[in-house]
Parts: structure tokens; C-alpha cells; sequence
């Protein structure tokens, strides 16, 4: 004779079991930047005591800070599936513009630093709008910007000066208080912390909210993986990927303020070349070429990476062309592992 299970005597279905710790840490984009940003920090504090003297840790966070800035920005364009290559000129241009008005038009810091932040949304503004118009790749639209930005910036500073520097801008009206907010120093015991570290502390803060808590961070997400499918949900994707050229462009602008203003002087080629660190700092620090997938923290923390290491093998006392073996192998391990990280984190996320 059978007997009847009761339902209260049955056995209790099971639950499905949440990720683990580690499958929520693979599916991080920045997981791999920070073990590497580990073994580089444990590595020079070995090989140097001076990598971690007060002078030396701010001397590594003020070279990494400036291409912080610039990789956060470059990192969430990269994961909206766009590059911008006039990124590095834009920082020239931004400071050139503040310089020449303050010093040979007369104008007020303020009101200079006013005009080159819309001289430089507008540019910003120009490349998504042009890119999401004509379909063209950004990195063509981008390389086209960067060719005029860069004429540009010789041929008027040497027309107004006679030489490709512009200097002077201690003495116009307005420096002192504009001098503070971009080039202050905050003295923590024997370390002198630049005012740049805390704009790349600040705008990796708020991006890294923006990206993963808010509407605006997933129409990122969704215009990087894929295009047709955001518009195909209502994603607004002009709008969206004109307002990543934007942010780019806002963050040139900040480097190029805390430069001049720090310096009180800027070169017309300045910045040149450097579009490339960003981009290997935003893919070091867990960002895909194809797009949709990357962090901002971790492109914050590939700037630290540069920065540590940069600064660590002058400490060591060591070739500096050793760096840039550093860089290639540092890219393409990057690259590699990324590509891994992302296969889990698919895996994971079924």
C-alpha cells in the first residue's frame, strides 16, 4: 500500500544558489587592473624606497592623475563603442585658448577658462554629432579633428606671439582664485598632493556612479554592445554617444586648465601622442575595443598603473626606454586577459 506524502512533509525544493565571491569578482572589469596595479605597487616598493617616501607617492598619483582624467572620459566613450583621438590636442587647445585671452586679449581667468570649456563642447559636440550623422568611424572623424586642432594651435600662437609658446598668464586678473581650484597644493605631512589628484578622484567618483547607477550608464552599455539594438529599445543613441564626445572633451578641457594654470605656460603641440595613453590606460583597465563592456574605476586604475611604473623605474635609476617595453607588454597582456574576464563574466551571467 502506497502512502500519501503530506504537503508539509515534502521535500523542500531547492534554492538556487547565488554567485560565489569569485564569480562576482570576474565579472568586475577592473579586476585585472588591480592585480596588476598590486603587483606593480608591491614590486617598486621592493625595488626603491623611495617609491614610497611621501615625495614619491605623490610624485607617482601626480602623473598618473592628468591621464586619469583624460582615460575615465576615453574609457566611457570606449564602452559606448567609440574612440576620440583629438583627446590629446584638446588639452593644448583648451590651455592655448585661456592663455591667449588672459594674457594678450586682457580678459579675466574666469572668463577665459569659460570660452575654451565651450570651445571645447563644441568640438566635442561637433565629433558625435558628425559620426552619428555620416556613420563615418569615429576614429576617422577623430584623426580629422585632431589634424585641424593641431594646425590650429601652431598656426594662431605663432601669428599672436611670433612663437609657439604662450606664457604670462600669472599677472592677468582672476589667476589667484582660478590658480586654486586647478593648481592648488594640499599638504598631507610631507606630501604635496596636486589639485589635479583630486579632479581625477572626483570625476572617476561621479563617472563610475553615473555608469552603474544610472539611466544615462546604461544607454552607454547598451550603445556599445550594440547600436541597432539600443535604438531598437528606445535607447536614445545620438544623443547618448554626443554627450560621450562631449565628456571627452570637457575632460581635455580640465587637463589642459590644471596645466596652464599650474605651469603658466603651454606649448602649441602639446598633448600630442598622449591620445594613445589614454586609450591603453582606459584598455588596461578593462575595456574592450569592440565596446560595451569596462569601467571606469578600472581605467583609473590603468592611469595609476602608468604612473607607478613611470615614476618607479626613475626612482630604480633605470633607462627610461624601458618604459615603453613596459607599455607594449602591459597593452597586449591587457588585451588578453580582458577578453578572458569577458568570457567569464558571459558564463557567469547565464
Amino acid at each position: 500500500m502506497t502512502v500519501a506524502t503530506k504537503p508539509s512533509e515534502a521535500a523542500p525544493a531547492s534554492q538556487p544558489q547565488g554567485p560565489t565571491l569569485m564569480q562576482r569578482l570576474i565579472v568586475r572589469p577592473e579586476i585585472g587592473a588591480a592585480l596588476g596595479a598590486l603587483l606593480v605597487f608591491v614590486f617598486f616598493s621592493i625595488i626603491t624606497e623611495r617609491f614610497l617616501s611621501p615625495l614619491g607617492i605623490a610624485t607617482w598619483l601626480d602623473d598618473s592623475s592628468t591621464l586619469g582624467i583624460m582615460a575615465v572620459a576615453v574609457a566611457l566613450l570606449m564602452i559606448g563603442g567609440e574612440f576620440d583621438l583629438s583627446a590629446g590636442v584638446m588639452t593644448a587647445s583648451t590651455a592655448l585658448v585661456t592663455a591667449l585671452l588672459a594674457v594678450h586679449a586682457g580678459w579675466n581667468v574666469w572668463f577665459a577658462l569659460l570660452a575654451s570649456l565651450l570651445l571645447a563642447l563644441l568640438v566635442g559636440a561637433f565629433n558625435g554629432w558628425l559620426v552619428m550623422r555620416t556613420g563615418l568611424p569615429s576614429f576617422i572623424v577623430t584623426l580629422g579633428t585632431f589634424l585641424a586642432l593641431q594646425g590650429l594651435n601652431l598656426g594662431v600662437t605663432r601669428l599672436v606671439t611670433g612663437t609657439v609658446q604662450v606664457s604670462g598668464i600669472r599677472s592677468a586678473e582672476g589667476y589667484n582664485s582660478a590658480g586654486w581650484v586647478f593648481a592648488s597644493t594640499l599638504n598631507i605631512g610631507e606630501a604635496r598632493i596636486q589639485a589635479s589628484v583630486i579632479w581625477w578622484i572626483v570625476l572617476t567618483a561621479i563617472a563610475a556612479i553615473v555608469l552603474v547607477r544610472t539611466k544615462f550608464g546604461n544607454w552607454i552599455f547598451a550603445v556599445g554592445g550594440s547600436l541597432t539594438n539600443a535604438r531598437a529599445v528606445g535607447v536614445p543613441a545620438d544623443r547618448t554617444k554626443i554627450v560621450l564626445f562631449m565628456t571627452t572633451a570637457f575632460a581635455g578641457w580640465v587637463v589642459g586648465s590644471c596645466g596652464i594654470l599650474r605651469f603658466a605656460s603651454v606649448q602649441a603641440n602639446q598633448g600630442v601622442g598622449l591620445e594613445l595613453h589614454y586609450i591603453i590606460a582606459a584598455v588596461v583597465g578593462g575595456c574592450l575595443l569592440t565596446g560595451g563592456f569596462g569601467s571606469a574605476i578600472g581605467a583609473a586604475i590603468g592611469a595609476l598603473i602608468f604612473g607607478m611604473a613611470r615614476q618607479g623605474i626613475v626612482f630604480a635609476r633605470w633607462d627610461s626606454d624601458w618604459f615603453m617595453l613596459f607599455l607594449g607588454v602591459l597593452l597586449l597582456a591587457a588585451v588578453l586577459v580582458n577578453n578572458r574576464f569577458q568570457k567569464r563574466a558571459e558564463r557567469v551571467r547565464r
